[in-house]
């Protein structure tokens, strides 16, 4: 299985149509990114990015959606590390 993050194209860094270049932010954090796969990519787009590379162009809806589930799933992870479980290692019966 691969994970495609969504990103916000905020420039195209380099126009080269075999080698296209643009900054995406994700969050807060801003990568070059290549733009070759999508050449109808403009800033202000949401791509999905796998690896460096955008695959396709998602509406701004479509991105949104994504983010969110992307933040109740970290919601969810923090939660999980929050809330002490028993070690299955551990022997419930002794008394220490």
């Amino acid at each position: 299985m691969c994970l495609g993050v969504p990103g916000e194209i905020v420039e195209i860094v380099q126009e080269d149509p075999t080698n296209r270049i643009g900054k995406v932010r994700f969050g807060g954090i801003v990568k070059e990114v290549n733009l070759t796969y999508v050449p109808e990519a403009k800033v202000g787009d949401y791509v999905i990015v796998h690896v460096g590379f955008a695959l396709t162009v998602l509406d701004q809806q479509e991105a949104q959606q994504t983010l969110d589930y992307f933040d109740q799933l970290e919601s969810a992870l923090q939660q999980t590390q929050l809330d002490p479980q028993p070690s299955p290692l551990s022997d419930s019966s002794e008394k220490g």
